[in-house]
């Protein structure tokens, strides 16, 4: 069964200004197609006076903003991908909102220290000042990561996605 890994990094909020996004794909050449978007809720009055909120690219993110990332990817080619895995970094100078994480038909797991291990949110583990392990607070944790049950059928697309806060 071929793997296919998808390494999606989002670079820090610089500044704490509009993130920066950088994808690097290692799946079969020209099998998943990857989009990542970085948005905030705004608040946007309609014709008939109502206030509605929609999302809208981040154009300057202060502490306290929300910020949403979502990762949308399709398969391009003519035969099933299978084993599709997102990792995304959590951005520096920002917190995880907890229970935030979504994908549909995915298995999510969380990492505290890099990348270099994972585990569901309420089983991920750190080790304290004293060399204690102990549960690793949301804002310990520096990746998720999504992988995809089953294989992605040839033109098919689905997304996942989390939300930070800003510090």
């Amino acid at each position: 069964m071929r793997k296919t890994l998808i390494n999606l990094l989002f670079l820090s909020l610089a500044a704490i200004a509009a993130p920066q996004s950088y994808a690097q794909a290692r799946p079969a050449a020209g099998s998943i197609e990857l989009k990542n978007i970085a948005e905030v809720e705004v608040e946007v009055q309609a014709a008939d006076g109502k206030v509605e909120k929609k999302r809208g690219p981040v154009q300057k993110a202060i502490p306290g903003t929300v910020v949403f990332y979502t990762s949308t990817f399709r398969n391009i080619s003519a035969k099933p991908a299978g084993n599709i895995v997102i990792n995304n970094p959590i951005p520096a100078n920002t917190t995880l909102v907890a229970a935030s994480a979504y994908g549909e038909n995915m298995d999510i797991g969380y990492s505290a220290d890099g990348g270099k291990s994972w585990a569901s949110a309420d089983k991920l583990k750190v080790k304290g000042a004293d060399g204690k392990e102990r549960a690793a607070a949301l804002s310990e944790i520096t990746h998720i990561r999504w992988t995809v049950r089953g294989k992605l059928a040839p033109g098919k697309h689905d997304e996942a996605g989390f939300r930070v806060v800003v510090n």
